[in-house]
This record gives structure tokens, C-alpha cells and sequence, in this order.
């Protein structure tokens, strides 16, 4: 059997742990007779499972004769890409041939005779969606790792328009915290502002014991100690569960020299290089001292309160720090205390060799 795990971003591996009730949230309103909402927008720090969970949220409504699933690459035009892929679909080839649709002028399929051509692209999606609704199809669009760019903006705001014509098309979207948060701010997309937004948290501890108990065949101490390494960090789970696969003689400390470089070349680096400078300090004040009390962070920085809490906010809303206990904070990543401490002497090292 080939390993069950996997350590590739964006690939659905074949182990991994669904999150019922988020998807089964998007999944009841889109399915509605008259939904609530027709966009969701996924976000959660890198290796949270985004792209996982609108992966089988497209396939379960794929299966669904009623449902047709378009994935849009948001670096193109994402209104013409729509539109093509529409158009390509063999079922819906025909229902637009049938209807006289003549897109040859935008480059889409072949004059057709004794039509009208249709010169504006947003026309043109406009009568697909209304023939797909006459038909009583429903359109799920899926847009990848999104961010503030005129792509973007463009495709959103006559996504609107369709929404308020009352066509069938429904619109799921992934980002990290911080884009998420620059596109619902945006001035022109005020209509994603009221869009309900899915924070992925950390995955179930007990069905990450699970799993690792049922794959591995370990006692239910060993699963534990194993899922406490992971943090419910969803990309955690997939490499500790690949070293694990390929290294089934060792013992699991054994396997944490391995961890911590994944974690650290495929996430936590590219983390890092994101943070000010400031961030940085308070990341490497929590890790060197092991403090969580704000007050005790915060006095040792020489920060006062309005300046820390304008760090504490943007190393949340990255989805670093846990701030549910009052008066503390906390790494939410797993061994991320462990990385910077390596991070702070590297660049010490680095810092005296240039004096």
C-alpha cells in the first residue's frame, strides 16, 4: 500500500480529516431551494486545509447531476475563462447551440447562423446562466488561494450582478486571513464584505488520534502524543503521518528532526519572511521565554498596551496566535516556538560575522 499521506499543497491526499459540520454548512445553503447565500469565502493560515475542504465540497456537488463545477484560475481572466469553460462543457454545448448563443466574437466556439453575435463578455455569461437556469442546472464557481488584484475585482463585481439577476451561481472562494481580509475591505467589493466567511480552526483532536491509532496500529497513548505534536495543524497531520509511514521502525521523538524541517522549508520560512520586524520580536519573546501572560510579553518589549495590541491583532488575524484566554496568548502552530529560536540564532550568528 502506498503511503496514505501526503505533503503536497493543493492535492486532495488520501487520508485526511473532513470537517463535517463547516462543510456540511455550505453545503445545506447552496443545495437550498432558496439559499441564503450564494458566496462562502474559506480562509485559515497556510496548510489549514482550505484547498482540501472546497476540494470535496466541488466533488460532492460534481456527483450532483443538477450541479456543474467550474474551477477559475483568478491570474487570468477569470470572466472569459467562465465563459469558455462554460461554453465546453458537452451538455451545455449543446443547450447554448440550441439556443442560438453566437460568442465567435470573443473567441468562444463558431458563428452560428442567423444569430446575433454578442460583443460584451458579461452579456454573454449572462445568457448562459439564464439558459443553465432554464434547464435546472446550478453553477458552483471555485477560485483558489485569492487575493486583492483587478482579476478579482473585476470578476466580483459582475458576479454581483448575476446574484442580483437571480442566476443560479454560486460562488466559493479560498484565501489566506490577510487576503481575505484586503478583498472584503475593498471599496468596490463591499458585496463580499457580508459574505459569511468559514475560519478553518484546528482539526478534532480525537479524530486525528483516531486516525493515526487505526493506520499505524499504535496504543491510543502514542496516537495522543502524535496528535499533540500536530496542534490539529492540518499539514502537521499529513507529515508527521508521512515520516511516520516511511519510517515505521523509529520511534516518533525520533522523527522530529525531519518535522521540523518540513514545517519549516514549506511553511513556517515563507511565514516568517511575511512578519514586520515587530512581529517578529513579539514571536521570539513568547518562544524564548515560554511566556503567554500579555503583560509580561508586553512590559519585556518595552511596548505599551495600545502598541502591543496592534501586533497582537495582525499576529491573530495571521492566524499565528490563539487569544481565547484573556490577558494570554499562545502559538497556535505547532513547534513554531521551536523554529524561531532557531530563526533568533541563526540570525545572531549571521549578525556577528558581519560586525
Amino acid at each position: 500500500m502506498n503511503n496514505p499521506f501526503s505533503m503536497s499543497f493543493g492535492k486532495m491526499p488520501m487520508q485526511f480529516i473532513s470537517r463535517i459540520a463547516q462543510t456540511d454548512r455550505i453545503l445545506d445553503t447552496f443545495r437550498a431551494g432558496d439559499p441564503s447565500n450564494q458566496v462562502y469565502m474559506i480562509t485559515g493560515i497556510r496548510g489549514s486545509g482550505k484547498t482540501v475542504m472546497m476540494t470535496a465540497i466541488a466533488e460532492t456537488l460534481g456527483n450532483d447531476t443538477e450541479w456543474i463545477v467550474v474551477e477559475l484560475n483568478p491570474e487570468r481572466d477569470m470572466l472569459q475563462s467562465l465563459a469558455a469553460t462554460l461554453y465546453s462543457l458537452p451538455e451545455l454545448h449543446k443547450l447554448f447551440i440550441r439556443a442560438k448563443l453566437d460568442l465567435s466574437a470573443l473567441g468562444i466556439g463558431l458563428s452560428i447562423e442567423g444569430s446575433d453575435q454578442i460583443f460584451d463578455i458579461e452579456i454573454a455569461i449572462d445568457r448562459m446562466l439564464s439558459h443553465i437556469k432554464k434547464a435546472g442546472k446550478r453553477v458552483l464557481i471555485t477560485v483558489d488561494e485569492v487575493t486583492r488584484t483587478d482579476n478579482i475585482k473585476v470578476f466580483v463585481a459582475s458576479y454581483q450582478i448575476f446574484i442580483r439577476k437571480n442566476h443560479p451561481v454560486f460562488l466559493l472562494m479560498t484565501g489566506l486571513y490577510e487576503n481575505i481580509y484586503e478583498i472584503q475591505n475593498e471599496k468596490s467589493l463591499t458585496f463580499l464584505y457580508r459574505a459569511p466567511k468559514i475560519t478553518l480552526e484546528p482539526l478534532s483532536f480525537n479524530a486525528v488520534k483516531n486516525q493515526y491509532q487505526t493506520i499505524f496500529s499504535i496504543s491510543e497513548k502514542e496516537a495522543a502524543y502524535m496528535t499533540n505534536l500536530t496542534k490539529g495543524y492540518s499539514y502537521a497531520f499529513q507529515v508527521l503521518g508521512y515520516l511516520k509511514w516511511e519510517n515505521k521502525d523509529k520511534e516518533t521523538d525520533e522523527l522530529l528532526p525531519q518535522y521540523d524541517q518540513y514545517l519549516e522549508e514549506y511553511v513556517y520560512s515563507k511565514i516568517w519572511s511575511e512578519l514586520s520586524e515587530n512581529d517578529k520580536k513579539v514571536v521570539q519573546s513568547m518562544s524564548e521565554n515560554g511566556e503567554t501572560d500579555v503583560t509580561a510579553i508586553r512590559k519585556g518589549l518595552g511596548m505599551t498596551t495600545s502598541e502591543f495590541s496592534v501586533y497582537r491583532d495582525r499576529l491573530k488575524k495571521k492566524g499565528l496566535i490563539n487569544t481565547e484566554q484573556y490577558g494570554h496568548i499562545s502559538f497556535i502552530l505547532p513547534r513554531f516556538d521551536v523554529y524561531v529560536k532557531g530563526m533568533r540564532t541563526t540570525e545572531d550568528i549571521y549578525s556577528k560575522r558581519n560586525m
